[in-house]
């Protein structure tokens, strides 16, 4: 699609096709309050374009969401994009100088935003110049717009956008873990890239499988999950707001009976520790689970299938290249891995000097990918070394076997050298979280007396275990599982690890606070 010429949107394939397709009266979100089905969103969103025409808003204009799952969320966002606006779905934990931040940089024209977040940036959204309008979705939209009045004035005709390809049609911001986040834009072509290479070709997605995702809408990986994938093959999606619990979860599956559970390593794992669930159902349809923001542990895959017999499809994806293209898939599972290239997507590994490694041998991964943003927003330098003509820097060091398959060693600015040899700390990690004191564990470098760089390991205990000799008892494990010079010289017990929002080990913390 990218690189064609005429005239192209999104939203026309994504949800207008499945309504002439015969599907506009089959349930395509619900939130747990309520349900929305293919005809009613296909309506929605044109009075959402309505609605944004009203008041001023030009096509390639944005407007933020600060949106948690419900159903509103997929009516403004395909609403938007109907219209040739561009929607900038924002992360619903960040900081209110966070939020300024964003909104100045985007210089959104209309923000969205759900009842309950609405006091995070009451005090931000009048100093925002660009800023015109806030849209509360709720009850109560406390003296501002409020969505559903909006809506309910706006007619449900309205002629899409006649955009491009190549336009953008959707802005994503990174994690931002190590500094200020930066936006991606996304273009209407993207989307499709994504369903039709890993939802078509890996997942094997199908118009009768239920979706429940634990990653949210905002994220690339959860807009792929419960967006664009189910509605690719006209499937169904369940919402949930709450924070994504094991407890919740399994309420979740045990009410919905999900056929495909998307989610991260740290909530497969905290499923299967929890006591209080040990005797917990995952529903009784489920066919597949997926894995990413960190690669899988081995031993939690294993755990998993043994206990539900449902193989997890462990991949990565990034925000910059919008959903996973490195993954396992259904017949060639190797825990431990990322898998192969998702058909469609081409990776290399490299070295410092850029030439390519051998098989065996550590190097940074770039991949050439169909749904590739177009660039960062205002970074015009960290666009040139990121998106370097066809291939994506991902920034993550990896290791390609003899039989094609890719092993996650680190983030670039993760991995360190002892004695010459490069040190994975997922590696360490996984080989600690095998003893069965240890929950979690995160492990970073750390200088000893000589200057020498050695890894440390920060971990987390299982409820009920045993620290008498537990730090020898550890290093002992770690060197029989992976080597004598890679276990951990320090380690410090914690209660808990820092993590983003996705759920991914803040490891840089760790380092500020070893070092």
């Amino acid at each position: 699609m990218s690189g064609t010429s005429g005239s192209y949107n999104a939203v026309t394939w994504l949800l207008d096709r499945n309504v002439e397709e015969g599907r506009g009266a089959k349930l395509a979100f619900t939130d747990t309050v309520t349900e929305l089905t293919y005809g009613e969103l296909q309506r929605q969103t044109r009075r959402v374009a309505n609605m944004l025409r009203r008041l001023g808003v030009r096509r390639e204009e944005r407007v933020a969401m600060i949106m948690l799952d419900t159903v509103d969320f997929p009516c403004v966002f395909l609403g938007a994009i109907r219209a040739g606006v561009v929607p900038v779905p924002l992360n619903t934990l960040l900081t209110a100088e966070q939020y300024a931040y964003i909104l100045g940089d985007c210089r959104a024209r209309v923000l969205f935003v759900s009842e309950a977040l609405l006091p995070v940036v009451k005090d931000v959204v009048g100093r925002m110049p660009d800023l015109e309008h806030v849209v509360v979705a709720g009850k109560d939209a406390h003296g501002h717009k409020k969505l559903s009045d909006e809506l309910a004035r706006e007619s449900d005709t309205f002629a899409t956008a006649a955009t491009h390809p190549d336009e953008p049609a959707f802005w994503l911001y990174s994690s931002g873990s190590t500094g200020m986040p930066k936006g991606v834009r996304h273009l209407h072509s993207n989307l499709a890239a994504t369903a039709e290479t890993y939802a078509k070709q890996v997942l094997g997605i199908r118009g009768d499988d239920v979706c429940l995702s634990a990653a949210k809408l905002f994220f690339a990986y959860g807009l792929g999950n419960a967006l664009t994938f189910p509605m690719s093959v006209g499937a169904s999606t369940v919402l949930h707001t709450e924070r994504p619990t094991p407890a919740a979860m399994f309420a979740l599956m045990n009410k919905y009976n999900p056929t495909i559970f998307y989610g991260v390593p740290t909530l497969f794992a905290a499923m299967l520790n929890d006591e209080t669930l040990k005797d917990a159902r995952a529903g009784n349809r489920l066919r597949i689970c997926t894995s990413a923001g960190e690669a899988l542990p081995e031993s939690v895959g294993n755990a998993w299938k043994a206990r539900f017999g449902v193989d997890i499809l462990d991949g990565v994806g990034s925000t910059e290249l919008l959903h996973i293209f490195l993954s396992n898939a259904p017949g060639d599972i190797k825990y431990g891995s990322s898998g192969r290239p998702v058909p469609g997507y081409k990776v290399r590994l490299v070295n410092e000097a850029g030439a390519e490694v051998a098989d065996g041998e550590v190097g940074e991964l770039l991949v050439d990918a169909p749904s590739a943003g177009e660039g960062y927003w205002n970074q015009r330098a960290k666009s040139r070394s990121t998106f370097e003509g066809h291939w994506t820097r991902t920034g993550d060091k990896y290791i390609r076997d003899a039989d094609g398959r890719y092993t996650f060693c680190g983030r670039s600015d993760d991995m360190f050298k002892v004695s010459g040899i490069w040190v994975s700390p997922f590696e360490v990690e996984s080989a600690l979280i095998t003893h069965p004191a240890v929950l979690e564990a995160a492990v970073v470098p750390e200088a000893d007396p000589e200057g020498l760089l050695k890894p440390k390991a920060f971990v987390v205990l299982r409820a009920g275990a045993k620290t008498d000799d537990l730090h020898e008892a550890l290093k002992e494990h770690v060197k029989q599982k992976i080597g004598p010079w890679k276990y951990p010289r320090w380690i410090d017990v914690v209660d808990s690890l820092p993590k983003t929002a996705t759920g991914k080990i803040q490891r840089f913390k760790l380092r500020d606070g070893a070092s």
